[in-house]
């Protein structure tokens, strides 16, 4: 019985693995090249720092990324079906940047992002990410100018990745700092 435990929790973790890699074209040995890199730029930097850094530089594309996802909406006449295409592509390569977002900051932090334990992270983000592709139809909606829907889209998409990367940074410097002092040696008595 445990086997089939065993084998049940590698198959998660690999189809787990796969979705990630096939569906949103998730790069782990990219993320480690970044990671390694602001390191290497940086070396004086405390994880919190480097990870503001990342964070900084996610929002400006976030904001790109989410005014561009929109700029199809203005377009009278192109069909409803090129529009939502457009939305779901846009929607997951924003989604795609903050899931390396929050392994960056897992990384910065010396985290496994191989590790189960990023799987509800990542879906956290997932989700994050679905909602803030969403937020801007509210103004189609609302019957608001379209126009306004470029901008809330970018302002949406980056705020979002600002959450993210906050969010991150207090997970993972409090299970590091917590971490240490749950571990003792051998015979030693916890204070």
């Amino acid at each position: 019985m445990v086997k089939d435990d065993k084998n049940s929790q590698d198959i998660q973790g690999i189809l787990t693995e796969e979705f990630f890699y096939f569906f949103l074209r998730l790069r782990k040995g990219r993320i480690r090249q970044v990671t390694a890199a602001i390191k290497a730029r940086f070396p004086d930097e405390t994880p919190e720092q480097l990870a503001r850094r990342l964070i900084s530089s996610q929002s400006q594309l976030s904001f790109l990324g989410g005014a561009i996802l929109h700029l199809p909406m203005l377009i009278p006449g192109l069909g409803q079906t090129l529009k939502l295409l457009g939305m779901v592509g846009g929607g997951a390569c924003l989604t795609r940047m903050h899931l390396y977002l929050i392994l960056e900051i897992a990384l910065l932090y010396g985290k496994d992002i191989d590790d189960q334990a990023r799987v509800p992270e990542m879906a956290a983000v997932v989700a994050a990410t679905g909602l803030a592709v969403g937020a801007p139809l509210l103004l189609d909606a609302l019957d608001l100018n379209p126009l306004l829907s470029v901008p809330a889209a970018g302002l949406t998409a980056s705020t979002v990745a600002r959450l993210i990367g906050e969010q991150a940074i207090s997970l993972f410097q409090e299970t590091s700092e917590a971490l240490p002092a749950s571990l003792s040696l051998p015979g030693e008595s916890m204070v």
